[in-house]
């Protein structure tokens, strides 16, 4: 039968919009194979990690470490010695916490020699009461919160071995440096038990770090140290009580989260040092800076150390 030319025209028209359609559809289903591609070539090749940047500090001296593996982070004349200030006083602690059978409620009565230290030296105080009787532990907390140097008088007095009490203290540092050699602690020496020494106080930045991260495994030095502040009731010398009230020294303890210590330091040769610790997701950074040139620098530098310390 012969098709008209209306049904060629049908026919034709059919097989027009057929070719179309299969050519749509081929377009689709290669746009379909190329994104695909291009998502799974996506999902293999991750965007490279940046690098992060090595903080510069204006301490002369810096040191961080991972306190879980000792590992070292950061190092800023790491193994130079530098004057230590009130940092001392982590050995002090370290050395009345190492005594055996510690009694940390056997109470210490306050003599006027702690008193004229202070006044002689202007030195850092808790404004212990002369005839007060104190307990050792609220003796840590005035040596470690609030840096006083008669605390530490007193507790270098109490635990030292002697007759006199110049006996009993050059005892005690001969502690604190037979402590600091057990420790491995090559570049530390101390001539006194809170940082106002004669020019024969010294440490590092790493050997600080490495005797804090062992003093930190106290519970008692811990708690203490990771206190902001607080109140101690204390026997007067006539039988009565009176408040000492203590604030940390340590800006980080308001001002960086997570941290757990550790102690400020500062003076003339010293300038501005800081012992820090924080922990966050289960990890502890610890470190030191030396030498800082102010207040507010020393706590910027400890800040970026620990920023550092975290993303590395």
């Amino acid at each position: 039968m012969r098709r008209t030319a209306v049904q060629d025209d049908a026919i034709g028209a059919f097989t027009l919009i057929t070719a179309i359609r299969g050519a749509r559809l081929r377009r689709a289903a290669a746009a379909v194979v190329t994104t695909g591609a291009v998502l799974t070539t996506g999902a293999l090749t991750a965007a490279p990690a940046q690098a992060v940047t090595k903080p510069t500090i204006t301490a002369k001296g810096g040191f961080v470490m991972n306190n879980g593996t000792g590992k070292s982070l950061y190092t800023k004349k790491a193994d130079t010695r530098l004057s230590t200030g009130s940092t001392t006083k982590i050995m002090t602690a370290k050395v009345v916490l190492s005594q055996s059978h510690l009694n940390l409620d056997s109470k210490v009565t306050i003599q006027k020699a702690y008193s004229d230290y202070i006044v002689r030296n202007n030195a850092s105080s808790a404004h212990l009461i002369v005839g007060d009787k104190v307990t050792v532990r609220q003796l840590l907390y005035g040596l470690m919160l609030p840096s006083g140097c008669d605390a530490a008088y007193a507790l270098a007095d109490k635990f030292g071995s002697g007759s006199s009490r110049s006996a009993r203290v050059k005892s005690f540092l001969s502690k604190m440096n037979s402590t600091a050699r057990s420790l491995g602690l090559t570049n530390t020496h101390f001539d006194s038990f809170d940082g106002i020494g004669s020019g024969n106080n010294y440490s590092t930045p790493r050997d600080l770090t490495k005797l804090a991260s062992n003093a930190l495994k106290n519970s008692t030095f811990r708690s203490v140290v990771k206190t902001k502040s607080t109140k101690q009731k204390v026997t007067t010398k006539s039988g009565g009580y009176r408040y000492m009230n203590w604030s940390n020294t340590n800006p980080l303890l308001s001002g960086y989260s997570g941290t757990i210590g550790v102690k400020t330091g500062s003076g003339p040769e010293a300038k501005y040092c800081l012992v820090f610790a924080a922990t966050r997701n289960g990890k502890t950074v610890i470190g030191t800076v030396l030498a800082s040139s102010s207040v507010a620098n020393r706590t910027a530098d400890a800040k970026k150390l620990l920023n550092y310390g975290f993303a590395v």
